[in-house]
């Protein structure tokens, strides 16, 4: 099976002053879809520039024609489902029909409490999850819904004509435990992973291989509960979280024997961060571009 190569742009940068460039440039470059995260501010950024993801999707889509467009991810700690998928609904009109929604129970970082709440305990977070995966998966397929829920309510909300993509456009769920990967299986055309996050500091590319390989024999447990096709599921790792950090990224060769690794646990998809000079994403252009050219060939 061929393996998809994405990327990861962050919206840190004004749209006139290289933020439309990085974007029609992933579209040249071949990649299968360019994604963006959906946060209010994210951690060493928090300080600097930040775009709203909605939005920064919305121009990215009229100034291509082919790239495939998602977030990575969106979570409830400030999005309400009425409002995102009336907001997912439009960007998927504009696009044609080329955005996945990367969805995801949230952290406890800056988003957690910029509206004035206290973050929420993982328990909570999984519990909102739950409700919110449902719920936006119907929004999203029906006309109208009426719904009320221990977090979410819904009344008469209306979204029509719907969705391009039919029944309505994926989901890539991320999920690392056992609720989360349930509703990947329910509900993702999916399943997004960044490896296993407290190996990141002190862990080995070995470890991570056989944690990563753990998470993947744990979904296909799962699928096989609830009677999902484990074929039509994909899997998708989010790179730059392993103990392998940017190494991958410094040569074509490099890329292609850690994605190779990857692809032999069933991997369909690799995304790779957008370079970003002095940041923890800092990558030789050129290298980038190679890889991104080069690599989709040497991994089919």
């Amino acid at each position: 099976m061929s393996l998809r190569l994405s990327t990861v742009i962050l919206p840190y940068r004004r749209w006139q002053e290289g933020g439309r460039t990085s974007w029609t440039r992933a579209e040249q470059l071949g990649f299968h879809t360019a994604y963006t995260y959906d946060h209010l501010s994210w951690r060493s950024f928090r300080d600097g520039p930040w775009f709203g993801a909605v939005p920064t999707l919305t121009a990215a889509a009229t100034v291509t024609d082919r790239l495939r467009l998602g977030t990575l991810v969106t979570s409830p700690n400030f999005r309400h489902p009425v409002t995102l998928a009336k907001e997912l609904i439009s960007l998927d009109d504009i696009s044609g029909g080329r955005v996945t929604l990367g969805i995801g129970a949230g952290g406890s970082g800056f988003d957690a409490t910029a509206l004035g709440q206290e973050p929420w305990n993982p328990r909570e977070r999984a519990d909102r999850f739950a409700e919110f995966v449902p719920l936006l998966d119907r929004l999203l397929s029906e006309d109208a819904v009426s719904y009320e829920g221990d977090f979410y309510s819904a009344h008469e909300a209306r979204n029509i004509p719907g969705c391009v993509q039919r029944p309505r456009l994926p989901f890539a769920v991320a999920a690392t435990g056992p609720r989360g990967m349930r509703l990947a299986a329910r509900y993702g055309q999916a399943w997004v992973t960044t490896g296993d996050p407290k190996l990141y500091e002190n862990g080995t590319p070995e470890q991570s291989i056989q944690a990563i390989r753990d998470q993947a024999e744990k979904l296909t447990d799962i699928c096989a509960e609830v009677g999902r096709d484990m074929t039509d599921l994909d899997r998708v790792l989010l790179t730059g979280f392993t103990p392998d950090r940017g190494g991958p990224l410094q040569s074509l060769d490099a890329f292609v024997d850690f994605a190779g690794r990857h692809r032999e646990l069933g991997f369909t998809e690799i995304v790779i961060h957008w370079p970003i000079p002095d940041s923890p994403f800092a990558t030789d252009e050129k290298a980038f571009e190679r890889i991104a050219m080069e690599a989709p060939a040497q991994l089919r």
